[in-house]
């Protein structure tokens, strides 16, 4: 491999700065053939290789591997170490970023003392549920209308999760007694909550109290109940939230997208589109013919 001795440097192609997530920040990168140096943050940081194999040198925090980059390989940085690649030819990579805060929340929502959970940095890991995090992720920034931060909170959690069983070795077990589901009362007051808070912005750590459960447990007792994820079940209650007062007022579809809890007209359209099949303008001339 040639040695390169000048730094390259990354260009971002996509971004989530600016789209309000939280716990978790991703850029997608081109890097030209070279070397490229990323210093310690306070972050956890992984990579993921997309594209055609690459060569590379690879270093983190003293650790060293020579291999070949193929598409779905993920390099993990633990917050606060340096890493290093050299790379033969230009590569794209992912980049994800996740706040060790919220991995200790998780870790304390799995019943596990987060002070013994080590992240190691860790070369070339193959693992399909990072992976199809990692695409969504990716998908979700390449979109012309960002989806609903709900599901950017839910794609950070599964990450942490699955990153705190890879540094156990820790895996759930198969549940042989039925599957857990939310309450009666639990999902009622739930779903009335949602109801009744449509125009704001609905946060995992929001709806989780209000059900009396972590967040992680959140997640599967709320598709066990419903079969939707949570963050399906509240895009599809906008919908038709929107459907029902494009229908029956005289509202602008501006107003409507606000009341309903879409960031903007266009977000609202486009999601109508998606699962109704139907434009605003489609719906309201349906409704006037009645």
């Amino acid at each position: 491999m040639t040695t390169y001795t000048e730094q390259t440097s990354p260009r971002i192609l996509l971004t989530s700065v600016g789209r309000g997530w939280t716990g978790l920040d991703a850029d997608f990168v081109h890097i030209p053939r070279g070397l490229s140096h990323v210093p310690g943050g306070k972050l956890h940081s992984l990579g993921m290789h997309f594209g055609p194999p690459v060569k590379a040198d690879c270093s983190i925090g003293g650790r060293r591997m020579r291999r070949v980059q193929k598409p779905g390989d993920i390099d993990i940085v633990p917050a606060g170490m340096d890493g290093s690649w050299e790379d033969d030819a230009d590569c794209h990579i992912l980049r994800l970023s996740l706040h060790p805060s919220l991995l200790n929340q998780v870790a304390e929502d799995l019943g596990r003392d987060a002070g013994k959970i080590e992240l190691l940095p860790r070369f070339q890991v193959r693992d399909a549920r990072i992976e199809g995090i990692g695409r969504a992720v990716k998908a979700d920034l390449e979109a012309d209308t960002p989806s609903d931060p709900l599901f950017i909170e839910l794609l950070a959690n599964a990450l942490a999760v699955r990153l705190i069983e890879s540094a156990s070795g820790r895996f759930p077990a198969p549940d042989h007694h039925g599957e857990p589901k939310l309450s009666e009362r639990q999902l009622r007051v739930l779903t009335e909550y949602i109801e009744t808070n449509l125009d704001q912005k609905l946060q995992l750590a929001d709806l989780a109290m209000v059900a009396g459960v972590s967040v992680t447990r959140l997640k599967t007792l709320f598709r066990n109940s419903t079969g939707s994820p949570v963050h399906q079940y509240v895009i599809r209650r906008r919908v038709e939230y929107a459907r029902a007062l494009m229908a029956t007022t005289r509202m602008p579809a501006s107003e409507i997208a606000l009341a309903a809890g879409f960031a903007h007209q266009s977000h609202m359209a486009s999601t109508m589109r998606r699962l109704l099949g139907q434009t605003p303008g489609e719906i309201v001339r349906q409704a006037s013919e009645f």
